[in-house]
């Protein structure tokens, strides 16, 4: 009853209008064979990215403990959370990020892509690893509500029913809340936007990037510190509710050709309360 009530809450809000920064950022965990490109030598330039876009609410992918800790150090005026994939803080983290004055967790939990999604640490499907989905719901300063999901989809290339798997479960979750609940999804999915997996979402989501008519940076979003991204947008922000892409970025800062990790973070404003 508890939440159906915060559902409808959410559903019949009166959205006063006001802009939210999104970013969704996989940052690399911090793996000893990165040699140049290891944690310790691009920590600061990826907190200095941060900083350049002023995110609002960042989904981030591959996140150690350790890294998140770092970059609330570094940047105090954000707060995180988030369980790892197997369900404790010793593996990769779908940590998400918010800045304190704007934003406030009402509630927040996990759940895992697999058939048995509440169990912490399962995997189906074939993966070679546990997926899985760190969520919330927010409160603006304006005291609109969002419901918020970050995620990773696995990464093979004979993965690909299993990211079709994923999806179907992630939508399912999204439409159980109520089409009228205003949800944001970020994540790395491992496959290229356009395709039947992002089809799957964009049924019911909008996906940032293709909304809105004022776009900079390349299309690819993975490098591998390269800087030169592979074809595809692998990495998205998509959203449902009275909301507006007014700009989406794919951010390529870098500091004489170091960059802040394989991926290029992706960038979007939306203006809620917009029609």
């Amino acid at each position: 009853m508890r939440l159906l009530i915060l559902l409808l809450t959410l559903a019949t809000a009166t959205w006063p209008a006001e802009n939210l920064r999104v970013m969704t950022f996989n940052v690399r965990c911090a793996a000893a064979g990165d040699g140049d490109n290891r944690w310790e030598a691009r920590r600061d330039i990826l907190v200095r990215t941060i900083r350049l876009k002023q995110p609002d609410l960042i989904g981030t992918q591959e996140l150690l403990k350790e890294q998140g800790r770092y970059i609330v150090q570094q940047a105090p005026e954000y707060a995180w959370f988030g369980l790892s994939r197997r369900g404790n803080h010793e593996d990769e983290h779908m940590g998400v990020f918010y800045r304190k004055t704007r934003l406030t967790p009402v509630e927040s939990g996990n759940f895992w892509l697999s058939q048995t999604p509440d169990v912490p640490g399962s995997s189906s499907w074939g993966m070679s690893l546990p997926r899985m989905v760190t969520w919330a719901r927010f409160k603006t300063s304006k005291d609109s509500q969002f419901v918020f999901y970050n995620t990773h989809f696995p990464h093979r290339g004979q993965d690909h029913q299993a990211r079709l798997e994923c999806a179907r479960l992630i939508a399912s979750r999204a439409a159980a809340l109520g089409k009228d609940v205003p949800f944001l999804l970020t994540g790395d999915f491992n496959t290229p936007a356009g395709g039947d997996v992002q089809a799957v979402f964009t049924a019911t989501l909008t996906d940032a990037w293709t909304a809105t008519g004022k776009r900079s940076g390349p299309e690819g979003t993975f490098h591998g510190f390269r800087g030169v991204p592979r074809d595809g947008r692998i990495d998205w922000i998509l959203y449902r509710g009275p909301w507006k892409s007014l700009e989406a970025e794919t951010v390529t800062y870098n500091e004489e050709g170091r960059y802040p990790s394989d991926h290029f973070p992706v960038f979007t404003v939306l203006k809620l309360g917009a029609r």
